[in-house]
């Protein structure tokens, strides 16, 4: 069971029109989406996307004419609403990083919790699983990728026990990249297992989840209308490093040289408006479902033409 995390902070920031348009980039098993659909009008309309077919599967039990799911990175964001006939929506929700569901299916390869192959697509109908991967890359790449996306110590120690390995017949399942990784790394902190950060690092990469971030960031805001809200809940320094600077940057004007003679005046107004301080969940839901407890949220708004007529 998927529990949605900030679930009713990150529908308040939504602020939600009951005749409005709105995207779900994660619909996960549909917390948010519900929510969202529980304060629309018969004209208001939910478009949710999800990469994983067993999570559109799912979706395919709200039997309601105003959602349209939609089986697609959220990347694809603007190429869907094209072909849907949307031009502008009034809300953007994005609840990143990987499921319960996905983690506690062994069959996903997600977790070395569980001894099973080792996919790790969110996706499974496309793409290469992490074990293919591991199978081809070179000690340098996986270096990089360990490096990159889990921030770990040992990723060049593991890369060689990696590649060693493979001649043994390669790496196959969780339980064997665990005990390679258990192996290779000499010390962890404590309460965590050696093996968190390359499993991180190999889900983050095999899904580009980092790049479809800052792929389809700006297509929100190129399609929020004026006023219309972009909420983001992060799980991992590196998105919610993302986020913030994304909108940091659209919320200020542009940096130029000190002795360029264009007055402040004769900027380009930022695109968005930052809303409230970061959130976090409070003790009670870190308590109440502990994969909650490294979430953020930023909240951002669209500022746009007819405010700039307005003024």
């Amino acid at each position: 069971m998927h529990v949605a995390v900030l679930l009713h902070e990150a529908i308040e920031a939504l602020a939600v029109r009951e005749d409005g348009i709105y995207v779900d980039g994660t619909f996960g098993r549909g917390g948010h989406s519900r929510e969202v659909l529980a304060r629309l009008e018969k004209t208001g309309r939910l478009i949710a996307f999800d990469r994983d077919p067993l999570a559109i599967e799912a979706g395919h039990s709200i039997d309601d004419p105003r959602l349209t799911l939609v089986h697609a990175p959220f990347s694809e964001l603007g190429a869907v609403l094209d072909q849907l006939g949307i031009g502008e929506i009034d809300g953007v929700l994005l609840d990143l990083g990987v499921s319960s569901p996905q983690l506690d299916d062994a069959d996903r390869g997600m977790s070395f919790r569980f001894d099973a192959p080792l996919d790790m697509r969110m996706d499974t109908s496309r793409g290469q699983t992490a074990a293919q991967w591991l199978a081809e890359a070179s000690v340098a790449r996986i270096t990089e990728v360990l490096r990159e996306y889990g921030e770990e110590r040992f990723a060049y120690a593991i890369a060689k026990a990696i590649a060693a390995a493979r001649a043994g017949g390669g790496v196959a399942t969780t339980g064997q990249l665990a005990e390679i990784v258990e192996k290779a790394v000499r010390t962890r902190e404590p309460g965590q297992h050696p093996a968190t950060r390359s499993f991180q690092a190999l889900r983050i990469f095999i899904n580009q989840e980092l790049e479809e971030l800052s792929r389809v960031l700006p297509i929100c805001v190129e399609r929020l209308r004026d006023g219309g809200r972009l909420v983001v809940i992060s799980f991992h320094s590196l998105e919610d490093r993302i986020v913030k600077r994304f909108m940091r940057d659209e919320a200020n004007p542009p940096r130029l040289p000190s002795r360029l003679p264009v007055k402040a005046v004769d900027l380009p107004r930022p695109r968005l408006a930052l809303v409230g301080r970061v959130r976090r969940p409070c003790a009670d839901e870190v308590t109440n479902n502990p994969r909650a407890r490294s979430a953020v949220m930023r909240v951002a708004e669209r500022r746009g033409e007819r405010e700039e007529k307005a003024a």
